[in-house]
């Protein structure tokens, strides 16, 4: 069920998938585009995005409720309407476990074409059908304890666990991001393709992005890497 909501961000779960350390400001944000886009024209970028919400949204959906078992398939589409923001968009879930795909003013005005907008939109709703935000919590809780206790066995103090506690669920929130950021891709590019649009175009949108490389820890693979699983995502349904 299609439903838009303009929302200011304070989200404790957010993420392209976000570290629960984080605040989804810090851990969601990606960097500035490298390559300088031309903005359309606010009523063109927003015929884009309402054409892409008609076709992703449904689809997302259905694919959603064959492929999982006892999770809220009716996703909401917000949008962040604070000015001054870099491009952003991210999945969460409400408090009733309501799965929220989350875009901001600048994406919505960066993207160049329909397809970006939608094969975002893809990623972000395949990031809730993986149930990856669950997963980063666990490994998160598991990278905390673990931290914690080599610290309080080692004599360290109270202040000595929080900091280890903190460390630790930052390093387990990121053990498997690249791989989640991955597999995003991959269905994000089915549901683009299933919806009508094009995933290899609508992937372009990364050719504009930093290259993050391929980081120890870092929270996104290299663009050659998404890139490469786009690609043969596309192939295999074509």
């Amino acid at each position: 069920m299609r439903q838009f909501v303009a929302i200011m961000l304070s989200l404790s779960l957010a993420g392209c998938v976000a570290p629960v350390v984080q605040s989804p400001q810090e851990a969601t944000r990606p960097a500035q585009p490298s390559q300088a886009a031309q903005e359309l024209a606010p009523t063109q970028a927003a015929r884009n995005f309402v054409t892409a919400v008609s076709g992703v949204e449904p689809v997302a959906e259905r694919i959603c409720r064959e492929r999982t078992r006892g999770i809220n398939c009716d996703f909401q589409i917000a949008i962040d309407d604070r000015q001054g923001q870099a491009p952003n968009a991210f999945q969460t879930v409400d408090d009733y476990g309501r799965p929220i795909l989350a875009f901001n003013l600048a994406l919505i005005a960066n993207a160049q074409n329909v397809d970006e907008l939608a094969f975002v939109m893809g990623h972000e709703a395949a990031h809730h059908i993986a149930g990856h935000i669950p997963q980063q919590q666990q490994s998160a809780t598991e990278g905390a304890l673990l931290a914690g206790l080599l610290v309080a066995v080692g004599g360290g103090g109270e202040a000595a666990v929080q900091k280890a506690q903190q460390i630790g669920a930052s390093v387990g929130a990121r053990r498997y991001s690249k791989g989640f950021e991955l597999e995003a891709d991959a269905l994000g590019a089915e549901i683009t393709e299933r919806a009508g649009f094009d995933a290899l175009r609508g992937a372009a949108f990364f050719d504009r992005l930093p290259d993050p490389g391929d980081a120890f820890l870092g929270s996104h693979p290299p663009n050659a890497a998404r890139r490469a699983t786009v690609t043969k995502a596309v192939a295999a349904l074509r």
